[in-house]
Parts: structure tokens; sequence; C-alpha cells
């Protein structure tokens, strides 16, 4: 596959991972542009999908580092693209800033590994993706993502909320 064909068809999702996990744009643009460069320096090459997952390892990697240097943990933005072309009124805006600091509190409670799970099923991964890109094995990741999945419902119960009005 072609570098810049693979670079529009990933780096979207790539970004919106790592800025998910990071909560900082200015983080998540660098750790995703690193990780295309990594791809492109070290000629990796597979198929698509291998590729993709080797880009969303090498992110979380990097993710993984910045935090170890940085001494602290990033809490969590889930980006909710807005639809229309109009602008939200302020009632929808104050309604999505408490959602997102609702999911942001609830995934900053779970394990670093259950958030990069979740997140990876947000966008897409299989399990056997998911295995490869965190490095565990691939029949523990159902097990894992389940138990994120609850700590995450009963985290946003604890905070009045039904799971499914996020999802």
């Amino acid at each position: 596959m072609h570098f810049s064909t693979l670079f529009a068809e990933v780096y979207p999702a790539l970004l919106r991972y790592a800025h998910r996990l990071t909560a900082d744009p200015d983080v998540s643009e660098d750790v995703a542009q690193e990780a295309f460069v990594r791809l492109a320096e070290r000629n990796v090459e597979g198929s698509e999908q291998e590729l993709r997952v080797w880009l969303f390892r090498v992110a979380t990697n990097l993710i993984r580092d910045y935090e170890r240097k940085a001494k602290r943990r990033r809490r969590l933005v889930l980006v909710n693209l807005l639809p229309s072309d109009q602008g939200p009124s302020s009632s929808e805006r104050a309604e999505r800033a408490e959602r997102i600091r609702i999911v942001r509190d609830a995934l900053a409670n779970l394990d670093a590994r259950g958030r990069e799970l979740l997140l990876m099923r947000e966008e897409g991964f299989s399990h056997a993706e998911m295995a490869r890109a965190t490095g565990v094995a691939t029949g523990s990741v159902g097990t894992l993502l389940a138990r994120a999945r609850r700590k995450f419902v009963g985290e946003l119960r604890e905070r009045g909320y039904r799971h499914d009005s996020f999802f």
C-alpha cells in the first residue's frame, strides 16, 4: 500500500485515539505524526491491517513513554463531532461538556490497558488487532475488554447515568 494512501486512511483514527488517551491535542498530533515517521524510516511492510495495528501499537508505546516521562496520568477526552453546520446552543454545549467530563472521570478510573482496549474497540479493532497492539494474548482481550466495560459502566452508574446514554 502506498504511504500517502495509508496516511489518509489511518491518520484520522490514530489521531483520535491518541487524543482520547492524552487529552492534549499537541501531544496527540506529535504522537500520530511520530508513528508515521517511524513507519517510513523503518520501511515497515505488511497489509493495510498489519500496518494499522503497527501504527496503533507504536502510538500506544509513545504515549506510555510520554506519560512515564511526565510522571502524571492524562485524562481522556472523547471527541464528539457535531454533524450540523450550525453551532450548538449554549445548553447543548453545557450538556456536551458535562457528558465529556463524566466520561473522562469514568475512564480515568480504569487501568491504562482497559482504557486502551475500550478505545481501540471504539475505533473498530478486532480482538486479534487489539492483542497485537497492546501485547496481550488474543484469548485475553475479550476478558480484559469485558472487565474494562463493566468498570466503565459502573463508574457511569455511580455518577447517575445509564451507560447506554453514552453509546
